[in-house]
């Protein structure tokens, strides 16, 4: 009892000194605060203050409404004379090309798995940014189909281009952790067509693509998207085109018609050796050609193809 009794006068000589705040029943030293106290501390508990990142954690389930109402939302401007679903003066040949492409893919994802898409050359110049930007149009004009393409060419971006999106922030800030999945997505029009457009420039791409990031970036939101498709810089003049390769399900070898050479593209399928080419596309064909649009490779020890198909 005389503990009680002391535990009693210290809070009485506290309540002297300090006073009551105003409007508030004091809390009780031994039991407690008194329950209107109780309900305001819970009360302020409760009170929800959105999260910096609205995104579920680590490891659950990613919904794509969810990655779509939060991203970025710029204005897209989109150029015309980049996409042959956007300018009613060219042929209607060249969007249903990409159609044809987009079913073949989908018919290879039958026998595979196939989610994450590489689009490489062996050279600059040959179309590989005008066959990812086409091909995810292509993609997204199917019902309830859900696309993201990526800049992963931090050498020369040029993916956000096409669609007159901003060029920043994007993949080089996330991979130096300096943006996360919300700030470097964006969704600029309607349809089901995401960007992750290449961000500043820096000098050290190879480094920053081999970091580890992009794996996690990739395995984060693929299972959201139904094709992801990864622009990168040319095989042959450097080296990320291969270790992208390894961090994607499969890769289209883009050729440019009566433009690269022969041995060039050789040496193309040789330094894909041992990734999943599923396909070339053969670029910038004439109207009326004999050219078939895209050939299916198969390699043999040495790197060459062995059969086409037209």
């Amino acid at each position: 009892m005389s503990r009680i009794h002391e535990a009693l006068k210290k809070a009485e000589q506290e309540r002297a000194i300090l006073g009551t705040e105003p409007g508030r029943l004091p809390a009780d030293p031994i039991l407690g605060p008194s329950p209107i106290e109780k309900a305001a501390t819970v009360a302020e508990e409760d009170v929800f203050v959105p999260p910096s990142t609205p995104l579920p954690p680590r490891g659950d389930y990613l919904r794509f409404d969810d990655l779509r109402a939060n991203c970025a939302h710029p204005a897209w401007h989109p150029d015309p004379n980049s996409s042959v679903f956007f300018n009613a003066g060219l042929s209607p040949l060249g969007a249903e090309q990409f159609r044809t492409l987009r079913s073949r893919l989908y018919q290879l994802r039958s026998n595979q798995s196939l989610r994450t898409i590489l689009v490489t050359s062996a050279l600059p110049g040959e179309g590989k940014t005008f066959v990812t930007s086409n091909l995810a149009h292509a993609i997204v004009r199917q019902p309830d189909r859900r696309a993201l393409i990526i800049d992963a060419d931090l050498r020369c971006s040029r993916l956000h281009l096409p669609l007159g999106a901003p060029s920043a922030p994007g993949l080089t800030e996330y991979l130096r952790g300096e943006a996360d999945e919300l700030a470097i997505v964006q969704h600029g029009q309607d349809g089901n067509l995401c960007l992750i457009p290449g961000g500043a420039e820096v000098t050290n791409p190879s480094e920053l693509l081999a970091n580890g990031r992009l794996k996690i970036l990739l395995n984060r939101l693929a299972p959201v998207f139904d094709w992801v498709i990864l622009d990168s810089p040319p095989c042959l003049p450097v080296a990320d085109a291969s270790a992208l390769a390894d961090l994607c399900d499969a890769v289209l070898l883009v050729v440019r018609a009566a433009s690269t050479p022969a041995e060039t593209a050789q040496r193309a399928c040789q330094e894909l050796q041992g990734r999943n080419v599923v396909g070339v596309v053969l670029n910038a064909t004439e109207e009326g050609s004999n050219y078939s649009s895209y050939y299916y490779p198969e390699y043999g020890n040495n790197g060459r193809v062995k059969r086409k198909v037209q």
